[in-house]
């Protein structure tokens, strides 16, 4: 069907109406071939548990049918009807393309579905438009479904006084866990471990939450002073829990720390603060981990529970500090920037900043803004530089599009890695117009850049791990007018008592040096605190897999009960569910094992 003939029917709606009934005969009914008839030459499926209890992406006509041939009969897939309390269709351009996108609902054997699609339209008219993105997602395990609107508790016991204790005495006796051990330990209380947490609690999971820090917050409120958020707050909101319409378009990071307390507190998080996992061992004859925590007072206490689950960040929360010639020799103050508070502690002292992304940025502009006699910044290679706005906000524009966030993320999951790269590349190539006067100033005073790796800009150097950008918020001007001095690594020498040589024989007086050197990936985390046979067992985290997808992040790991979490406030917010969907199903006794899965074969490495 044509964009003329889409243009003679009464709208998006009818088409996609049109398409869902028809769809789901197929689905339904297992015609694999009307099935596969359904889709373009170049379509993707991508499903996050409703069908594969894994996050698999497959590609093409033949092999979507293939997968949904195998998976049809065990997930018994009916009922697709609009979904219910979602964007409506709607007909918009992407990647050049004219679509019409919808979202779908639908029963299947483990409980309800959400699905996405965009259809094309702008092809040769034919009878029906073909799926070019095909996502669909288990979104409730029956019985156990999220305890929001409708479903909200009553409040009854307290309402009709039916017992003695109020809800502030009980929620005191449940988060002491004096009478049980939970069934969930989360390590970890930043974004990742509270949202988790938040979805579990919602879908009856017994969770505790830990972390070594004093205050829920403080891992955002103790980050150097004058951090804040590079996307726009529409892009961040939490579950079940928005931001006010109030507060700012770039949160600061103070603001974050409070709402991280705040939510954990609303959304009655069970957490221990000031609280250190020392010891975790996996019982593979009961499935328990034997858990060993030690407490601010000194008391340790011992738990079993069948999952564990990481949430110490993508950074894994160890600053690297890697080995540079003389440093250990050098008598002035050294720091990691994970140590650096504000830079009026050192006001007319000089300073260098080792490392050119965010954090060395950041931290050198602070120094300079606070009044340091003199900064300087050193880069020790090529880095991925755009500008805040407009460039930045355009990897993230899709958040303004005036749909509810969580329907954004269900596009945002649809897109496949191939598309990913493709779309990347369209947003990098146009991002160096916008910010072509900014980059030659850069290079016109020898700062090197980059567009990341294939041309995909800092949006896929994050996603594969790679660091190495900067989402400029004005120390680039600094840099390109010579305020703050740039040094390049080749040309130094190494670190003397009081300050660096250069390999040309002059010498910078130093007082400071910041070391903006990054952080060791989570796997480190995980080596630390289980060991290295369990380390090995999981192997990478983040970047992505032979399928496409983040190495052992928000699914299961080859370790049974050993769950791993982290990522930004988007990740977070959307895989948080599928995670902890595949906890729930595990606890519930309906998570199939490894090798039982509805699609056991793998595509190639």
């Amino acid at each position: 069907m044509g964009t003329r003939e889409i243009d003679a029917l009464t709208g998006e709606q009818t088409v996609f109406s049109s398409w869902l009934q028809r769809f789901g005969e197929w689905v339904e009914s297992g015609d694999f071939r009307q099935f596969q008839a359904m889709f373009s030459d170049e379509a993707y499926w991508r499903d996050l548990l409703a069908f594969t209890w894994e996050h698999r992406t497959f590609a093409g006509p033949a092999a979507i049918a293939a997968a949904f041939a195998q998976a049809w009969q065990r997930v018994a897939p009916k009922s697709l009807r609009a979904a219910g309390g979602r964007s409506a269709p709607r007909r918009v351009k992407r990647s050049g393309r004219w679509v019409i996108e919808g979202y779908f609902d639908f029963d299947c054997a483990a409980g309800r579905g959400v699905g996405f699609v965009r259809l094309l339209v702008d092809t040769e008219p034919q009878v029906m438009p073909r799926v070019w993105l095909l996502l669909t997602s288990l979104h409730d395990i029956s019985g156990a479904e999220e305890k929001t609107g409708r479903r909200r508790p009553t409040g009854d016991e307290f309402s009709q006084i039916v017992a003695p204790f109020s809800w502030a005495q009980l929620r005191d006796k449940e988060k002491r866990f004096e009478d049980r051990d939970p069934q969930v330990l989360i390590v970890g209380a930043g974004q990742g471990g509270l949202i988790l947490a938040a979805r579990l609690r919602q879908m009856g999971v017994d969770a505790l939450v830990i972390d070594r820090i004093a205050k829920v917050g403080d891992n955002w409120r103790d980050r150097y002073n004058n951090l804040t958020l590079h996307n726009e707050i529409v892009a961040n909101h939490f579950p079940y829990l928005p931001f006010p319409e109030t507060w700012p378009l770039w949160l600061p990071k103070d603001m974050l720390g409070n709402w991280l307390e705040s939510y954990a507190e609303f959304l009655e998080l069970n957490v221990w603060t000031a609280t250190e996992l020392t010891q975790a061992v996996r019982d593979e004859a009961s499935g328990q981990w034997l858990l060993e925590l030690k407490r601010a007072d000194g008391s340790m206490r011992r738990m079993r529970c069948p999952h564990l689950v990481m949430a110490t960040g993508v950074s894994g929360g160890a600053p690297r500090r890697p080995a540079l010639p003389g440093l250990d020799g050098f008598k002035g103050r050294v720091m990691h920037s994970s140590e650096f508070g504000s830079g009026v502690e050192f006001a007319d002292k000089r300073a260098l900043v080792i490392g050119t992304g965010n954090s060395g940025h950041d931290v050198a502009q602070d120094l300079y803004v606070s009044g340091a006699a003199a900064v300087h910044i050193m880069q020790r290679g090529p880095t991925c530089v755009v500008s805040l706005d407009p460039s930045a906000r355009i990897s993230y524009g899709i958040y303004t599009e005036g749909r509810p966030v969580e329907d954004v993320d269900l596009m945002t999951a649809a897109i496949p890695y191939d598309i990913l790269i493709d779309t990347y590349q369209w947003v990098t190539r146009r991002t160096a117009e916008y910010d072509r006067t900014l980059l030659e100033g850069l290079h016109s005073v020898g700062f090197k850049t980059h567009d990341g790796e294939d041309g995909t800009g800092f949006q896929l150097l994050y996603l594969r791990g790679g660091g190495g950008y900067y989402i400029d918020v004005g120390c680039c001007q600094l840099v390109i007018d010579r305020k703050i001095g740039l040094v390049q690594a080749e040309d130094t020498e190494g670190f003397e008592v009081d300050g660096l040589r250069m390999r040309a024989g002059s010498f910078m007086p130093l007082d400071l040096v910041v070391l903006a050197t990054g952080f060791e990936g989570m796997e480190s985390s995980v080596r630390k605190l289980l060991g290295n046979d369990v380390a090995d067992r999981v192997g990478p985290v983040w970047g992505f897999d032979q399928d496409k997808v983040m190495r052992n992040m928000w699914r299961r790991t080859a370790q049974d009960g050993l769950w791993l979490m982290g990522g930004a406030i988007i990740e977070a917010r959307l895989y948080s569910r599928f995670l902890a969907l595949e906890i729930l199903a595990s606890l519930k006794g309906v998570l199939p094992p490894r090798e039982a899965m509805p699609l056991v074969s793998r595509p190639p490495a």
